[in-house]
């Protein structure tokens, strides 16, 4: 199905895959009109983590409100939009079913079309939105849930070159701050941690170095860390043991994702005849010393880095709505009965690996 293609369209963006509630308008000019959101980081600080019944309820109570407040800040009418775009998966089932269900009741409302995007591809994108980057190129996603290099042909072009065998980056982030008491969400506390720390004086390994494929390892790095936390006992806690324990673990995550991205781009280059410009997505990419590393390694390589606003690398309704312009613009529409997915790849076409993590390799 093929849409006339018109200036000046808006689309709706509803994410809901964790632990955010948003909403956003976006018009295709890339200039984002609203984009109210929610956190729910003080409903899930007491587990340490994501309960997934307390996300589904705190999407279910919020989400209408966050819409309606989108509209109003924007003075858009329901009428004045083009589609209604609603992350589908991957990500909590729950939340998923929340946002899915809410998109399509307002689609067969209000006669729009229906827009169900991949939340990978909408981080994917996010370069599009913010910096007009023409296709192809690499995307690091790092997040608390995925780690893969896709090289970007076009929408819903995508080729993994590399994700991880066990768990993402983020999570790795996550279990140690779980580790060493610092609360959730682990990522930035631990780089709160870090700071002064000296990064070389806990041995700490770095699994993948130098191999020829382009895939990730965490576990081993995340068993080294819990070894020293058991050795150091209450001691691990003094200020000095506490950042140079955070530091060392943060330089060996960007040691690993520079190595990595750098097989990367070798393979880009070889498949393309030059190499890509480089985009770096997802939670992690905040991360100062990762973000300094990746710049680096760019500069190394001459090639363009692009690493999209904080606001845009966390989950956000923004880049849906965004991926939803880009979708709409080719007439990729979805019917109302299509179904939220809780794993979803980006690349249909690359083998599962199996890695050696509790659920295997991240979709």
């Amino acid at each position: 199905m093929s849409l006339p293609r018109r200036a000046g369209r808006i689309v709706l963006g509803i994410e809901t895959s964790c632990d955010e509630t948003a909403a956003a308008l976006v018009r295709d000019d890339r200039t984002v009109l609203a984009a109210p959101l929610v956190s729910q980081l003080a409903e899930h600080a007491p587990y340490g983590g994501i309960v997934p019944e307390i996300a589904a309820r705190a999407h279910l109570e919020r989400l209408d409100l966050l819409i309606a407040r989108a509209l109003a800040e924007s003075g858009v009418r329901p009428a004045d939009v083009a589609a209604i775009a609603v992350t589908a998966g991957p990500g909590l089932i729950g939340g998923l079913t929340v946002g899915l269900l809410t998109a399509k009741m307002l689609a067969l409302v209000h006669g729009k079309p229906l827009l169900a995007v991949n939340h990978l591809e909408a981080h994917a994108l996010t370069a599009r939105l913010t910096d007009a980057l023409p296709f192809p190129y690499l995307v690091l996603l790092v997040s608390g849930g995925h780690c893969q290099l896709q090289l970007v042909r076009g929408v819903g072009r995508y080729e993994r070159l590399g994700t991880t065998l066990d768990d993402a980056v983020g999570e790795a982030f996550d279990k140690l701050a779980k580790m060493l008491g610092l609360g959730y969400p682990g990522g930035p506390r631990v780089e709160a941690a870090a700071r002064g720390g000296d990064p070389s004086r806990f041995p700490l390994p770095r699994p993948m170095l130098g191999e020829r494929h382009c895939n990730f390892s965490f576990s081993g790095l995340k068993t080294a860390a819990r070894r020293l936390v058991l050795e150091l006992g209450p001691a691990v806690l003094e200020p000095a043991n506490l950042a140079d324990l955070c530091a060392g673990f943060e330089q060996a995550v960007a040691e690993i994702l520079v190595d990595r991205t750098r097989r990367a781009l070798d393979v880009a280059r070889e498949r393309l005849g030059t190499a890509p410009p480089l985009v770096v997505a997802g939670g992690v990419a905040a991360n100062r010393r990762i973000g300094s590393a990746l710049r680096a390694l760019a500069h190394e390589a001459g090639v363009a880095i692009l690493i999209p606003p904080p606001a845009l690398c966390t989950d956000n309704a923004p880049i849906v709505a965004w991926a939803g312009l880009e979708r709409l613009e080719l007439g990729l529409v979805d019917p109302l009965d299509v179904p939220a997915r809780a794993r979803g790849p980006l690349d249909p076409t690359a083998e599962p690996l199996l890695g050696a993590g509790a659920k295997g390799p991240k979709a």
